[in-house]
């Protein structure tokens, strides 16, 4: 039985890729920090599938939330068989020389120790035949010069991650990718301060348009499942060719 937690779940990414897990067959926990009613409506459709749901509430950030919230997915679904690492943060666009100190730590704390709580829950919890996706951003490549530098290099943090688990983790029988989007429509790019940015910037890509969030998902499923059994420590951009 597959049980899989997908943090940020409530939105984006995040809630579409629940949604595609639950159509594959798995268990969901929708992880999420601010928007409740958010993460209820997924639960609530990962339901109408007749699969189990639960929202659970956790910054993850925070070492000793992230513990309460894998117990509470092992208490009230069963033990954990696949992680995606989704939730994150940016902030404002702007160049490097005006970034805060408090938005460079929020953007490392959540993208990288955030990333990296969840991903030792996850292990010390999973048996052989668990995967973890993590879930990073064509900037970890592109640099993001002029908007986001700092998100860009703690993205390339992420990669790093998973090279470094999938070899630890592969004797265990633990599975560990990444996923990489390029620019997506989604309510992501509101924290950054410019809501329409996939307009602006998604035309720029090879294919010719943003991408869709179900379009990341389906990646993310892929990897969780058995047909990508012999994949680990690979990164597969969903960027339209950027």
């Amino acid at each position: 039985m597959a049980i899989t937690l997908v943090t940020g779940g409530g939105r984006g990414i995040g809630a579409a890729t629940c949604l595609r897990l639950a159509a594959a067959g798995h268990d969901v926990a929708v992880g999420y920090q601010h928007d409740e009613q958010a993460a209820a409506r997924v639960a609530a459709a990962v339901a109408a599938t007749g699969r189990r749901a639960l929202a659970v509430r956790a910054d993850i950030a925070d070492g000793t939330q992230v513990r309460a919230m894998f117990d509470r997915v092992a208490a009230e679904l069963g033990t954990i068989t696949g992680l995606v690492n989704n939730a994150g943060v940016a902030s404002s666009i702007g160049p490097f020389t005006e970034l805060s100190e408090a938005d460079l730590r929020r953007v490392v704390d959540v993208n990288v120790v955030g990333y990296i709580l969840c991903a030792q829950q996850a292990a010390r919890r999973m048996g052989p035949g668990g995967a973890i996706v993590n879930v990073s951003s064509v900037a970890a490549t592109l640099g993001s010069p002029g908007e986001y530098v700092h998100y860009a290099a703690a993205k390339a943090a992420v990669e790093t991650l998973t090279v470094g688990l999938s070899k630890e983790l592969g004797p265990a029988g633990i599975r560990v990718n990444t996923v990489s989007p390029g620019v997506i429509q989604t309510e992501f790019h509101a924290g950054s301060g410019e809501p329409a940015r996939a307009d602006r910037v998604g035309p720029g890509a090879p294919l010719g348009r943003a991408g869709d969030p179900d379009e990341v998902a389906a990646a993310i499923a892929w990897l969780l499942s058995d047909e990508a059994s012999y994949v680990t420590g690979a990164t597969l951009k969903v960027s339209g060719g950027r």
